[in-house]
Formats: structure tokens, C-alpha cells, sequence
């Protein structure tokens, strides 16, 4: 008789690959939450209840992913993790593999704190078995309500939180504490100037007024640049290229259902200008319905001398492997490594954050 696989690891395998392919949301948590509803189950019960077809009676657990189970634990890969393997997206060109190869973390992640589908605990271990070596967390700000934006006291609870999960991760690895901080009208930071202190490394987007005239946007980008506590600055053109939802399993899914979006209006060369001059960071969003900035865009911001962090914006643990589309992006604009913050250790990267405050 084969050996028994683990069936909770599978299922949450399926889970990261259905996340990783920009899958339905409904089709992640079905996954999510049998392997959630089944982890505390005694091993013994679960093979009993596998045996005699009873797994379907547990909340969370349907026909699929009781056959998923049953599959395992005859030693059998799932049929549906063999099919989902099967048909994994095509190879990234040598450019774009060297690139990623390079990347040794991610700058740009939300947990379940705000509006990602995860605790901060998956979606750290997801990142080391992708062979990171750090993980920046970025929940929200608090004027971002519809994401669930982290207030001051939130925050100050979150870092006391990353340093216990820290304590537990395996050695050569290592959460950063962070945010994606909301560029308010006026050019300002949404958050305290002491906590942003705090922080390893601050992204800043734009979310509201996306439509506000040239000008207005322009001089609003350029100040935020300026300011010493931003790192790096987000999916700049605010754009949405694809309808399709953006695969978010959490409390924000509503809120983060992409549409199609025009790209927000604002002087390039001088946003360029400004992150050379301070030395802040463009960012190649990676998420797919995103690929934020375009191309052309991408070029001039290496023109101009910028650095760049090839972040995915993930919100779930599969999305943390959209890397490789940020990858193939920046290969084609022929971004080098050497320009990308994220292939530098944690420590280089905390020194680089650090001086620049």
C-alpha cells in the first residue's frame, strides 16, 4: 500500500496554486477552509471519517476536497493538484528567470490585519518556500476604511505581533515591518511621523482623487516623494487593465474586485525626476490586473536614474509567485538587477531605509 501524503498540505498547496493563478475567490476558500477545518481534526478520525465518507459532514468541507483528502491519504497525489500542476503558466524567458533569481524578497504584501485572506503566519511561511529571505508586510492605512486600514494603536499592535511570529520563523528569515501608506490630497502621509519612523520600509499609493486634473496629481506625487519617511512609491498610475476579480479571499474582497481603470494624469518626467532626487523607489506592481507602471513608463523611470522594487501586492500566500510577472516586465524595458531594491539582503535594505529617513 503507497504511504499516506499529507492531505492538509495538499489541499493548501491547490490553494496557493488556484491563488497564484488569479483563480475565482470561491474556489480558493473552498480549499482554505477545509484545510482549516481539518488541521485540528485527530489523525485517526480523519482517516476514519475519509474511510467512511463522512468528511462532507464537517463545516467547510465539500465533495471535492473530501475526495482531495481521501486521494492523499491512499498515497496518491490529488487529481486536482496534478491537473493544476499540469497546466502551470509557460517558462519566463533567461532575462526575466535571471531577474527573479535575483529577487531575494518581496516589498509590497497584505495579511488579514487589513484586507488580505491570510494571517501574517501563511503568508510568511508561503515566502519561504519560495526561497525569500524577507518578507515586508504593507497592510493599510487608515483612511483606507474599505480595506480595513490599520489605525495607529492597530499598527503599534501589529509590530509587537511581526516581532513574536519573527521569534518562531525559521533561521534566515525574517518579516519587516512596514505599510502601504495612503498619499492623501495635499501630498501627505496617512500615518504618524514617529510610527512611519519605526517602520523598515514605507510604500505610498495613491487610492482617491485618481481622476484629479495633471497639475493637482503631479504636485501631490512629487510631495510624498520628498517625504524622507517614503521608500518606495506604488503602482503609480493607479491603472486596472483587467475586470477580472483580483483574487482577494479576505474582508476587503469587495472593496479590491478590479475594474478596468484609466491611468491617473500626472507629469512622469517630474515624478521621475523627484524619486532620482530622493532616491525613492519605483515600484513594478506585479499583480496582473494591474501591471502598474506600463512599459513606457518603466523606461523613462529608468532613464531618469530610478531605483525600482518588484513587488506583487500579494493578498494572498499563492500571489506572493506574481513576482515572475513583474520580472518579465521589467526584463523586457531592460531593467538591471542592480537597480532593484529587492535583491538586496534585509539588512542592506533596512540600512538604505534607514539613511534615507
Amino acid at each position: 500500500m503507497a504511504r499516506a501524503r499529507d492531505p492538509i498540505a495538499d489541499l493548501r498547496r491547490i490553494a496557493f496554486l488556484l491563488e497564484r493563478a488569479n483563480e475565482a475567490t470561491y474556489r480558493v476558500r473552498a480549499f482554505r477552509s477545509a484545510a482549516k477545518a481539518l488541521a485540528g481534526l485527530p489523525a485517526a478520525e480523519l482517516t476514519e471519517r475519509a474511510g467512511n465518507g463522512t468528511l462532507t459532514e464537517l463545516a467547510g468541507v465539500g465533495d471535492v476536497t473530501a475526495r482531495c483528502v481521501a486521494e492523499s491519504l491512499a498515497g496518491e497525489e490529488p487529481v486536482y493538484l496534478r491537473r493544476l500542476v499540469a497546466t502551470e503558466g509557460s517558462d519566463l524567458d533567461a532575462e526575466a528567470t535571471a531577474l527573479r533569481a535575483a529577487l531575494r524578497g518581496d516589498c509590497h504584501t497584505h495579511s488579514d490585519w487589513s484586507d488580505g485572506g491570510s494571517p501574517i503566519e501563511e503568508m510568511a511561511l508561503a515566502a519561504v518556500e519560495l526561497g525569500h529571505e524577507y518578507l515586508v508586510l504593507t497592510d493599510h492605512s487608515p483612511r483606507l476604511t474599505v480595506a480595513r486600514g490599520l489605525t495607529a494603536e492597530r499598527l503599534r499592535r501589529q509590530l509587537d505581533h511581526v516581532a513574536q511570529v519573527n521569534a518562531a520563523l525559521p533561521e534566515g528569515f525574517r518579516i519587516l515591518t512596514g505599510i502601504e501608506v495612503d498619499i492623501l490630497a495635499d501630498g501627505s502621509l496617512d500615518q504618524n511621523d514617529d510610527l512611519l519612523a519605526r517602520l523598515d520600509v514605507v510604500v505610498g499609493s495613491v487610492h482617491s482623487g485618481l481622476k484629479d486634473e495633471r497639475s493637482k496629481m503631479t504636485r501631490r506625487m512629487v510631495k510624498a516623494v520628498a517625504n524622507p519617511h517614503l521608500d518606495i512609491l506604488g503602482h503609480i498610475t493607479g491603472r486596472m487593465v483587467s475586470s477580472r476579480p483580483a483574487g482577494v479571499t479576505g474582508p476587503g474582497d469587495r472593496g479590491h474586485r478590479a475594474r478596468t481603470r484609466a491611468e491617473s494624469d500626472f507629469d512622469a518626467d517630474a515624478v521621475f525626476a523627484a524619486c532620482a532626487e530622493h532616491d525613492t523607489a519605483v515600484e513594478i506592481n506585479s499583480r496582473p490586473e494591474r501591471q502598474d507602471p506600463p512599459k513606457r513608463l518603466i523606461r523613462r523611470a529608468l532613464e531618469a536614474g530610478c531605483r525600482f522594487a518588484i513587488n506583487t501586492d500579494a493578498h494572498a500566500p499563492g500571489q506572493l509567485d506574481w513576482q515572475r510577472f513583474g520580472c518579465e516586465r521589467a526584463a523586457l524595458c531592460g531593467v538591471p538587477a542592480d537597480r532593484v531594491i529587492n535583491t538586496w539582503s534585509a539588512e542592506q535594505l533596512v540600512t538604505w531605509t534607514h539613511i534615507r529617513a
